[in-house]
């Protein structure tokens, strides 16, 4: 599977990956993530946490990573890893994942065009196609 990945990342231009052997449980991660919402730093913590996982090999399972992530996203560490066992933020992504089961999303990223979906990280050109289909005109 690694090999694969590889592969289709450098389809992108991505050739630095440090893939860790197995996938991480990134509930924890994701409830920083609504913690680092609301204090107008997700995108900052969303960019550090995507490049610790894919390009850094951390573990968005550990304290100790996730402590560092929310320090360089210019979060407060201490909040952050405690908003990683909040059951406030908890609740938040266990409720987007239900509704997310609810309409038939199995997986991450999913791409939505009306009662459409493909799941997972295509190639351009399959979305671009997948866009047609549901009606989208290519500009000229």
């Amino acid at each position: 599977m690694h090999k694969n990945l590889e592969q289709f990342a450098k389809g992108f231009g991505v050739t630095d990956m440090k893939l860790r052997e197995r996938s991480p449980n990134t509930r924890r991660a994701l409830a920083v993530a609504e913690y680092a919402r609301e204090q107008g730093k997700l995108e900052a913590f969303r960019q550090r946490a995507m490049d610790a996982h894919w390009t850094q090999g951390k573990d968005l399972e550990s304290d100790v990573d996730l402590r560092a992530l929310a320090t360089e996203a210019g979060l407060d560490p201490d909040a952050a890893v405690a908003a990683s066992n909040d059951p406030k933020y908890l609740a938040r992504i266990d409720a987007r994942r239900e509704q997310a089961e609810e309409v038939g999303i199995t997986g991450i990223p999913t791409f939505v065009i009306g009662n459409r979906a493909v799941v997972g990280c295509q190639p351009y050109e399959v979305l671009a196609k997948f866009a047609e289909v549901c009606g989208a005109k290519r500009k000229s």
